[in-house]
């Protein structure tokens, strides 16, 4: 039989993981519950801002860098910058799912689209199959939960006062269903790092079109908001803390990524209309955008290094699952290893843990710490902004210099690391 590894989720760190694991030479089984890919990533767009370039960079290095360059295909601008952010791309997310689905099958990944997992069946410490909500079993010799911790519209209803109708669609394709915990992990969860999500989306044609052209050509626009308008968000939790800052409060930012992203977690809908240009603007994502915004965070899957999840053999964990990170990039990386190391597992060979010499692996390190501190769970960490990009900046692993990353990653050994077949 075969190496087969199985992934839940599909957002972008079940892609990359399943993208890694294929890479490293497993039969990869991809279960996603709806039936687009991507997740959140179907409404976000950014990539390469502040730290981003960085890490991604350094997954390019080691071997990862294949969603990079399909997202790359559908990039339409480069080195954008907004406030508190520097040389962003901005991907189109009406082509990112196509691109992304494509090239998996280019990889051979087998994804069974509305495909949601419901529970485990184990063999002592190891999942034997997975169970789907049709009954089907599902078996492999290695799994990763990359379900995220958004949702379902219950958690919405509690924290926003309710379900707003986001990219995930739970009410269409069923609630979330954590795998780890499913399998006996002791799971953290509780109000102290829930947050919501803290842009949205609007439709580009609903703009007034010199509006529209204006911020085609630009990228960004920082459109300031009228003094005498109060703002409801203010006091929202956001899972972007990087976008947390006092010119995401007073101004109106967006940003062109095919369709409108509006970096506020949500804007009244009779304010938002009543500024010039906004006369007539819809939203895309959420539709309740006006309202509020999903909800993420709910869940902390505990894990080592490696991205093992602690008290299951043969479970890895990515994306928020693991830890309160924000971001695509983010997730490519956990994934990514998450991905590699199921592989590892599956043969018999030792975890790969990343280094703290390069920021992949300092960020995981980080987030670890976090895990056991009280104060670590009130921040989100992510290379774009932050705390966590404070400590890029102030330590040296911040750099544009892309020959000065490629050396870093070779001399830490890890020169195109994840491109090698395991078996």
């Amino acid at each position: 039989m075969n190496t087969v590894v199985v992934i839940v989720g599909g957002g972008w760190a079940g892609c990359a993981a399943a993208a890694a694991a294929a890479q490293a030479g497993a039969d990869v089984v991809l279960l996603e519950k709806s039936n687009l890919l991507l997740g959140t990533g179907l409404v976000g767009g950014i990539m390469d801002n502040n730290g981003r370039f960085t890490a991604a960079r350094e997954l390019a290095a080691m071997g990862a860098g294949y969603l990079f360059e399909v997202i790359d295909q559908v990039t339409i601008h480069r080195r954008v910058d907004f406030p508190g952010h520097f040389h962003a791309s901005l991907y189109d997310v009406n082509r990112v799912e196509a691109a992304v689905r494509r090239a998996l099958a280019d990889l051979g990944v087998h994804v069974m689209f509305e495909s949601r997992a419901v529970d485990v069946e184990k063999d002592g410490e190891r999942i034997s199959r997975l169970v789907l909500s049709d009954g089907q079993r599902v078996p492999a010799h290695c799994f990763v939960d990359a379900t995220g911790t958004a949702g379902p519209q219950g958690n919405c209803a509690r924290v926003s006062g309710g379900c707003v109708m986001c990219a995930l669609r739970c009410p269409a394709f069923g609630p979330r269903t954590s795998i780890s915990g499913k399998a006996g992990a002791r799971e953290m969860s509780g109000s102290l790092f829930e947050a919501m999500s803290g842009s949205c989306e609007l439709q580009k044609k609903s703009l007034a079109p010199w509006l529209a052209r204006n911020l085609e050509e630009r990228g960004a626009l920082v459109i300031p908001i009228p003094r005498y308008m109060p703002r409801d968000d203010r006091s929202a939790p956001k899972a972007c803390q990087q976008y947390a800052l006092p010119e995401f409060y007073d101004n109106i930012v967006l940003l062109d990524t095919g369709q409108v992203k509006l970096m506020a977690p949500f804007f009244p809908m009779d304010r938002l209309r009543a500024i010039p240009g906004f006369e007539s603007a819809l939203y895309h994502d959420p539709y309740a955008g006006g309202r509020g915004n999903s909800i993420r965070f709910t869940v902390i899957t505990p894990h080592d290094l490696s991205m093992k999840v602690t008290g299951v053999d043969n479970l890895f964990c990515a994306g928020e699952k693991a830890g309160l990170m924000v971001g695509h990039t983010e997730a490519i990386c956990t994934g990514t290893l998450a991905g590699h190391n199921a592989v590892r597992k599956a043969v018999g060979k030792e975890l790969l843990i990343l280094p703290s010499s390069i920021a992949c692996g300092d960020l995981l390190a980080c987030i670890e710490r976090s895990l056991g501190s009280p104060s670590g769970l009130l921040n989100k960490y992510t290379f774009a902004g932050g705390a966590y990009y404070s400590r890029m900046y102030d330590s040296g692993l911040y750099t544009t210099d892309i020959r000065r990353i490629s050396q870093r990653v070779k001399d830490a050994g890890l020169a195109g690391i994840f491109s090698r077949r395991l078996l």
